[in-house]
């Protein structure tokens, strides 16, 4: 959380309609340079002046599940600072699209309805039990 003079002077240097924004989905405001955007749609911004050590970066989601497989490899080593340039600027980290990659996000669906639940064939070595009320 931010103190009140920061939050001002981000809500002054950012804007009404980003300081909401930020408000609304990150529950703090920031302001800082725009890195890259990558071919999901995500923003990466960077501030080395007056954020707190390992909280200088920061991605703004395209999409609002906030999800860590929704960042590419390169830009998650970059999120994580494992790498001091980002992928965008690293010869080494730029890759172009493999022909093995998927052409868009498809998200992890591990903890929701869509997962995927097994099939058993086998007899349960147990029966439920099936409370009968007798009558009186």
């Amino acid at each position: 959380m931010s103190t009140i003079l920061r939050t001002l002077r981000n809500l002054r240097s950012i804007g009404l309609k980003e300081y909401g924004h930020q408000m609304q989905y990150m529950g703090d405001t920031k302001r800082g340079t725009l890195i890259a955007m990558d071919r999901y749609g995500n923003k990466y911004y960077e501030n080395l002046e007056e954020e707190l050590p390992l909280r200088t970066r920061w991605v703004d989601y395209k999409n609002k599940e906030y999800d860590a497989s929704q960042i590419e490899p390169g830009w998650h080593a970059w999120m994580s600072y494992l790498v001091d340039k980002p992928p965008s600027e690293d010869k080494i980290m730029q890759r172009q699209l493999r022909s093995w990659e998927p052409k868009e996000h498809r998200p992890v669906l591990t903890a929701s309805n869509s997962a995927y639940k097994p099939y058993n064939t086998t007899k349960n070595k147990y029966s439920a039990w099936k409370p009968a009320a007798t009558p009186r």
